[in-house]
């Protein structure tokens, strides 16, 4: 006889002759020299030496052993003592009882949506992540989730996980912020044959996410589309002077044309409007010599008016001065002092009529 020694947290196996006979626990116990001991400790899963089966005969060891059976397109998140451990995937594994407190969950992995009670804590963990879809939706965004190419729901904003499996999952998003669509340097001719342009926006917002993403492709080139073809047929239809003149008429125009079509894409078109027009260079040598020719023409009629002014201004004084001599003898004097403010001095010739000159020159004719 032998004397076997089983410490604290093992289990050992009893095989004679490679055939397995019993368990023995934590003691000491006296063998045959012909039977050996196979120790395990408890704290480990259970490897086992034979075939499973067999063991389970044993209903003392049965007992003792926790199997967990994973079929096909299955999970198991193992929990030790309350806290998570590993997955366990597709097979038999075993586990002995007593010394840890194990937990098992498992899911079933032909199901998309997470229903079971798991801490979402858990689905960065290296060992389940793996298994785990996940899908970000901003605070500003909306979108439809699209399984199998199906449509499914409407997401509104947050985190979203789905297990991992053989079956496609999609999400399509959209930005519900007023947003921006810019048309520039488009160009287009004129109703006079003049070729421009012109750089136009227009402010919209998406208002039917399913409309938008689902019954639409590409909703933004669509609109892009829509509004450069509208701006292109009311642009042919005015001169360039008229469209210099009336473009804010032309985009209210655009926008009131372009609602209903948006309607359909899903989206609201808030406002438009032309930003730039953009001449050519030959045409804007054109335009600026038509500026400066204007310009002149309207600098000639204002001297023209001065001086025509001016000439009414003479005719009605020499009128009045025709009428009244003293008027007339009042403006030569007027002169008179002028001229005598540009002499340095005076000589006056004793030829006997200089006084009869002043006074002639003083007196008013009556």
């Amino acid at each position: 006889m032998k004397r076997v020694r089983i410490n604290s947290g093992f289990v050992g196996l009893v095989f004679k002759n490679n055939n397995y006979k019993r368990v023995i626990t934590e003691g000491t116990h006296w063998l045959n020299f012909n039977k050996r001991v196979l120790n395990y400790t408890m704290s480990h899963s259970f490897k086992t030496p034979i075939t499973l089966e067999i063991l389970l005969k044993d209903s003392n060891l049965s007992s003792m052993l926790e199997v967990v059976e994973v079929k096909d397109n299955e999970i198991v998140l193992m929990y030790e003592n309350n806290n998570f451990k590993t997955v366990l995937t597709a097979g038999r594994h075993v586990f002995w009882k007593g010394l840890i407190n194990y937990k098992f969950t498992t899911v079933d992995l032909n199901n998309i949506e997470i229903t079971e009670d798991i801490n979402k804590s858990l689905f960065n963990h290296a060992s389940l992540k793996a298994y785990i879809r996940v899908f970000e939706v901003s605070a500003f965004e909306k979108a439809v989730l699209i399984i199998d190419d199906q449509y499914q729901k409407t997401l509104g904003a947050g985190t979203y996980y789905y297990w991992r499996n053989n079956q496609t999952i999609k999400i399509a998003k959209a930005d519900l912020r007023q947003l921006q669509l810019e048309i520039s340097g488009q160009e287009l001719l004129t109703k006079d044959k003049a070729t421009i342009r012109i750089n136009f926006y227009a402010q919209y917002k998406v208002v039917n996410i399913e409309t938008a993403l689902m019954q639409n492709k590409e909703y933004e080139k669509q609109l892009y589309i829509a509004l450069q073809l509208k701006l292109r047929a009311y642009v042919g239809a005015y001169t360039l002077d008229e469209l210099l003149e009336q473009k804010e008429s032309i985009s209210n125009a655009v926008l009131t044309e372009v609602t209903e079509q948006a309607k359909k894409l899903g989206v609201t078109v808030l406002n438009t409007g032309i930003r730039d027009v953009i001449l050519p260079g030959d045409m804007k040598e054109i335009m600026n010599q038509v500026l400066v020719a204007q310009k002149k023409a309207q600098a000639n009629v204002i001297t023209r008016r001065e001086e025509t002014a001016s000439t009414r201004s003479l005719l009605n004084t020499a009128k009045l001065m025709e009428d009244n001599s003293m008027l007339f003898k009042l403006k030569e004097m007027e002169y008179v002092e002028k001229i005598a403010e540009k002499v340095g001095e005076i000589t006056v010739g004793n030829h006997g009529n200089t006084l009869e000159q002043l006074k002639h020159m003083f007196t008013v004719n009556k």
